[in-house]
């Protein structure tokens, strides 16, 4: 089982970009399944917060609160987020054997699923000269600042459009695809 572990910044285009690999990966007759480390965060929000994911905008600020100074600080829970993950890979692994996740922020969560799972492609985008519309406070937050420090990855992917997106996950593919099981 393959699992592509996608970072970087706030709009540099993972989820798009996973979306991508999800489609390719099928051409190649592959059962892939797209993720993300934050899912739990976003059901909480629709289902005690009233937030409406099909209306709204993504809920940044409470997602960022949440996660962090809730769930990880004041609650000391520094693995909720990836264990849920992994456990939603364990059971979902009966449907897909592959697995694309679009939100990695920190390097430990990289390092732990490395360490958990034995093929994990890891991919940072880029997006240079874009502008994110993110106020100084979202830009200065630990979820921003972390993916700085991602820097060993196996794949650096420049977002320049939606095209050189298609490319890059055909050129990842056609390298990664004999190792799919």
């Amino acid at each position: 089982m393959k699992i592509y572990v996608i970072t970087g910044h706030a709009k540099s285009g993972k989820t798009t970009f996973g979306n991508i690999l999800r489609d390719k990966l099928k051409e190649y007759g592959y059962k892939p399944c797209v993720m993300q480390i934050t899912s739990p965060l976003y059901h909480y929000a629709e289902d005690y917060f009233e937030w409406d994911s099909r209306q709204d905008e993504k809920p940044r600020e409470f997602l960022q609160k949440f996660g962090i100074e809730i769930i990880k600080e004041k609650l000391h829970k520094d693995k909720f987020l990836i264990n849920r993950l992994e456990e939603d890979i364990e059971i979902l692994s009966n449907f897909f054997n592959c697995f694309i996740i679009t939100d990695a922020r920190f390097k430990k969560e990289l390092t732990e699923l490395k360490e958990k799972y034995k093929d994990v492609v890891t991919i940072k985008l880029e997006r240079t000269n874009y502008d994110d519309e993110l106020s100084e406070e979202e830009r200065s937050h630990v979820t921003e600042i972390e993916v700085d420090k991602i820097n060993n990855v196996k794949y650096l992917v420049q977002n320049n459009s939606f095209k050189d997106l298609k490319e890059y996950a055909e050129m990842i593919i056609s390298k990664e695809e004999d190792d799919i099981i």
